[in-house]
């Protein structure tokens, strides 16, 4: 669009968001419902095409031509884009192809694509403040509850409707920044997983059988490298009747989106503090009130904080089958990563008494990387015991030229227990693992 048409749409966007925001205000001093999400869309596109008759009337009486339908269409995505969606942010969370997006200033823009290449894209605001304003008010309309997002609330982490997550500064940073990650909420199984090159069948066999006998397992690799899409495989492999609460930063698994899957569950997120400095609940709150509330099993999205004391003791006490995710660079580094977040509780717990507490709440360390845009689990670390300040572990999967393939044998009465919920053992053997 040319500049012009970009001021037109500004225009005419605020206009049809004080018709959505005054709806709002109408509704709520009614005591009616707030609007389903896509009955609002329904609702916003009708009052842009209703902008764009006042338009053309406008046109027609100052004696201009009213505008060919290819550049009304054009318009009407820009207003709508503007006001229920990310402005010219908008058709990369649109493109399947784009798995992030990297923005730094209004001018800025890197696209990240699904087979691991990077691509500079065009400005997506006229200025830093523009681009400052259309996420400041993403994050009061988009959100699940409303994020502040100033000088004095200079970091925002917000989940999108379509599940995207973003992540923006201000203030702390050069000049605004955003990162929006895309989760492909259609890769939600581990046969899809395995369809898609991250591990063949008797891994995905393996897997499954973990979570049915109830294992504890940590999900562990770099930035990117599909932790939570692995995590969502795992979790909705969970038996239906199985009641499972998650804890997130920002809703990011998106187990409601697979309500036949989960029909008892409920889903918690941390909370930043209010303007003054109220209100906030931390992921150690939540893993709390989460033992409170009846779980079958405990999902953190991720653990990065005092919070994994709270897992292990849940995972210790009868909360088998629970999961979670950590950023870490092999499995066996999740140990001491685990136990500097436990003392970051302040708990006190000599070194020793940590690595018991881990040895007897995690049995499995799932290691998944990134190379050349291929996401595969490299490595998988069956917890034996704890020996003093060391954890005692078997690599069961390691390193191979394509994925992670039979390292050492898993102990009897583990083996044992993953036959009784449908491991095929014979896959495990060289002969058996390539087998499709």
């Amino acid at each position: 669009m040319t500049t012009p048409d970009r001021v037109v749409a500004a225009r005419l966007a605020r206009a049809v968001g004080e018709r959505l925001a005054d709806d709002r205000i109408q509704r709520d001093a009614a005591g009616l419902a707030p609007m389903r999400p896509d009955d609002e869309r329904h609702f916003a596109r009708r009052l842009v095409a209703a902008e764009l008759d006042r338009l053309a009337t406008d046109r027609l009486a100052g004696g201009l031509e009213p505008l060919v339908p290819a550049d009304e269409q054009v318009l009407h995505d820009a207003i709508f884009a503007l006001v229920m969606g990310l402005g010219r942010i908008q058709p990369y969370l649109d493109d399947p192809d784009v798995s992030d997006i990297h923005i730094r200033g209004c001018d800025s823009v890197w696209l990240k694509l699904h087979d691991g290449s990077r691509r500079p894209s065009p400005a997506v605001a006229d200025t830093d403040d523009e681009l400052i304003e259309l996420i400041r008010l993403a994050a009061a309309r988009m959100g699940r509850a409303e994020r502040r997002f100033d000088a004095a609330n200079p970091e925002l982490n917000v989940q999108l409707p379509d599940g995207s997550r973003l992540f923006a500064t201000m203030a702390v940073s050069s000049r605004p920044s955003v990162v929006i990650r895309k989760h492909r909420f259609e890769l939600s199984s581990l046969r899809q997983l395995q369809d898609r090159g991250m591990f063949g069948p008797a891994m995905a066999s393996f897997l499954a059988a973990a979570v049915r006998a109830r294992r504890n397992l940590i999900v562990a690799g770099g930035t990117g490298s599909g932790k939570t899409t692995l995590l969502r495989a795992l979790l909705n492999e969970v038996p239906r009747e199985e009641r499972r609460i998650t804890i997130e930063d920002a809703y990011e698994l998106g187990i409601d989106r697979f309500a036949d899957l989960h029909p008892d569950h409920d889903m918690l997120q941390a909370r930043p503090p209010n303007i003054e400095g109220r209100g906030e609940v931390t992921m150690l709150d939540l893993t709390r009130m989460a033992l409170r509330m009846d779980p079958d099993r405990v999902v953190v999205g991720e653990v990065r904080g005092g919070e994994a004391f709270s897992l292990l003791m849940a995972m210790s006490q009868g909360n088998n089958g629970s999961m979670c995710t950590m950023h870490a660079d092999a499995t066996r580094t999740v140990f001491p990563k685990l136990a500097a977040y436990v003392a970051m509780a302040d708990t006190h717990l000599p070194v020793d008494t940590v690595n018991l507490l881990v040895a007897t709440a995690v049995h499995f360390v799932v290691y998944i990387e990134q190379v050349g845009g291929v996401r595969r689990v490299a490595s998988v670390r069956e917890v034996v015991d704890a020996d003093g300040a060391r954890i005692v572990s078997n690599e069961v999967f390691r390193p191979g030229l394509d994925g992670a393939v039979p390292g050492a044998p898993l102990r009897d009465a583990t083996m044992a227990l993953l036959e009784q919920h449908g491991l095929d053992a014979a896959s495990l053997q060289p002969a058996g693992w390539w087998a499709a």
